[in-house]
């Protein structure tokens, strides 16, 4: 992009302030400013003007595909997944946008080494995961993967440097999740210096707009995949294009498929698959209700029993659906550091402006229908978001040695 094309953009959306230092710039600050008008989405400043509060709709419970009745057809779901991985109708999305901060790394989250003996990346666990499938079909799967404005450059090379962990190359497609603007009351854009303007990513549920507008979507439709499995990067025992799980969805006919695992506690902090007015959807932890927690179904065990993991396949052909209808935003309200209109840098104690994200719960909450799928936690969910604790790097290492994975 340059500058006339930066010009233009800024100005539909009265934000030309953006480019008020641009004369001032260096050759490569100006060229990292351009590239950031490019990938950031200024409409989403409208929302400003009519911010309404997020209602939810009415809850209730949706039937899980349980690990009995999976069992029970498992050789028949894997027989018709495998068919439609070898036939090339499965790609995945690895969702790595983000930051190792939490875990002390200034780098992305994947190149995080969770080793012990060895080095032992959460990209490498990633990979070895596809790349059980991928030996067991016989057959490659197209793997996106999303970045961020904050760490593509890294992310890309480091995979290049470790050759893709075994994975081939040309199967690999990388692109960068668009950005949201941070702005004040007005809708006007903060800046965080006279270059960078304040932006986040546009939230999980941005992944596929984000294919759309790097043109990965191509890749897709001249691929001829159907589904994508949908997923995030800091479980390192997630099952990727898993045969079972993909050919239960085609079975039952699912324009979407969430795995989920069984809740520890009536109020663990999961969100929890339901219906909300008749439709799937994800309920918030913070949304559950007393009643709702001690709600039983037919069998007496609780109905909102099973907590998503962020691990989806969706039809390709809805997900289309779904873009050409706009995903609801979601206004946050937010401590925004910025740079005054004088140059002088401020980082506020209080709120001070928006930040904008659309989510993936309203993705799913557009789905004609959806098939909880259930897997056992202790063989399919370790995440990692914090260093020590729950869900951390310590509770990671203890579940891959539980499976047998040499760290």
């Amino acid at each position: 992009m340059n500058y006339q094309e930066a010009y233009a953009k800024l100005e539909k959306s009265g934000q030309t302030h953006v480019l008020k230092y641009f004369e001032e710039l260096s050759e490569a600050e100006k060229q990292d400013l351009l590239s950031q008008i490019e990938l950031t989405d200024f409409t989403v400043l409208e929302a400003c003007k009519h911010k309404e509060e997020n209602n939810r709709g009415e809850f209730a419970p949706l039937k899980c595909m349980e690990l009995d009745e999976i069992k029970a057809g498992a050789a028949a779901f894997e027989a018709k997944g495998l068919e439609a991985i070898r036939a090339g109708k499965v790609g995945a999305v690895l969702l790595a946008g983000g930051m190792g901060t939490r875990l002390g790394s200034d780098d992305p989250k994947g190149m995080y080494n969770i080793g012990l003996t060895k080095e032992v990346y959460i990209f490498q666990r990633i990979i070895e995961n596809l790349l059980d499938v991928v030996n067991k079909a016989d057959a490659w799967i197209h793997l996106f993967v999303m970045t961020s404005d904050k760490n593509h450059d890294k992310t890309t090379k480091f995979l290049k440097e470790h050759a893709y962990f075994g994975y081939k190359e040309e199967y690999v497609h990388f692109f960068k999740q668009s950005m949201a603007p941070a702005a004040d009351y007005n809708g006007n854009v903060y800046m965080e210096s006279k270059h960078t303007i304040s932006s986040s990513p546009n939230g999980n549920g941005g992944w596929y707009i984000s294919m759309v507008d790097s043109g990965m979507t191509d890749v897709v439709k001249a691929n001829g995949i159907e589904w994508l499995n949908c997923f995030a990067v800091d479980n390192v025992l997630q099952r990727i294009a898993d045969p079972v799980f993909v050919g239960a969805c085609i079975d039952r006919d699912a324009a979407v498929g969430a795995k989920v695992v069984r809740k520890n506690a009536p109020d663990e902090k999961v969100g929890v698959m339901c219906l909300e007015d008749g439709k799937p959807s994800i309920v918030e932890y913070y949304e559950l209700t007393q009643e709702m927690m001690d709600a039983k179904d037919e069998k007496g065990n609780p109905a909102y029993n099973f907590g998503v993991i962020l691990n989806y396949l969706l039809r390709v052909t809805d997900l289309d659906k779904i873009v050409s209808q706009k995903l609801p935003l979601h206004v946050v309200e937010k401590k925004i550091p910025y740079m005054d209109e004088t140059g002088v840098f401020h980082k506020p104690e209080e709120p001070n402006g928006y930040k904008f994200e659309s989510l993936i719960l309203d993705m799913i909450h557009m789905m004609p229908s959806c098939l909880p799928f259930e897997v056992e936690r202790n063989y399919e969910f370790a995440p990692i978001k914090n260093k020590t604790g729950i869900d951390s790097v310590e509770s990671a290492r203890a579940l891959c040695k539980e499976n047998g994975i040499e760290l």
